[in-house]
């Protein structure tokens, strides 16, 4: 019987199949699938901040997109994926509370997405589908039999990219 891998908000792991990979809680967040067609393996990372350079407190690699695709990216070249191979499936940055005013904090989801696909772009990684933005929070399991990222959401219809 398969094993589900859970991601952690700031974590990313690597998976095998015929296991599933899965995180909770991507509202402002980006959860970001990097896998090959033919790979027996991908990984899942859960990003909370566009860039590490923002924060003093950085220690926790995972929790940027700049340093967590980059760490997780190296761990899956160390397994034998080849980078010319891989593509990426991306969910979530949503805006999760309304702000008026100068504040930034509004847009972190935009940032967050923004972030994640100037860096897949930079490092030719193709994003072959998405769900971002909108208001609501999700869940995202990725199957790495079928190459299925299934995005759950309260109030929605289940969908498959």
């Amino acid at each position: 019987m398969a094993n589900v891998i859970r991601v952690g908000i700031g974590d990313w792991k690597l998976c095998t199949s015929p296991d599933t990979i899965t995180t909770i809680g991507l509202g402002s967040c980006v959860g970001i699938v990097i896998y090959t067609q033919n790979d027996k393996f991908c990984g899942l990372l859960h990003i909370m901040l566009p860039s590490s350079k923002e924060i003093a407190n950085n220690s926790n690699r995972a929790k940027f997109a700049d340093t967590g695709l980059v760490d997780m990216i190296k761990a899956l070249e160390k397994q034998g994926m080849k980078r010319s191979l891989m593509k990426a499936k991306i969910a979530g940055g949503a805006k999760m509370f309304q702000f008026t005013g100068k504040s930034d904090l509004g847009s972190v989801g935009d940032r967050n997405v923004i972030a994640v696909k100037k860096i897949l772009g930079i490092i030719k990684i193709p994003i072959v589908a998405e769900d971002c933005g909108k208001d609501f929070g999700r869940t995202v399991i990725f199957d790495n039999e079928t190459k299925n990222l299934t995005i759950k959401c309260a109030g929605q219809p289940d969908k498959k990219i």
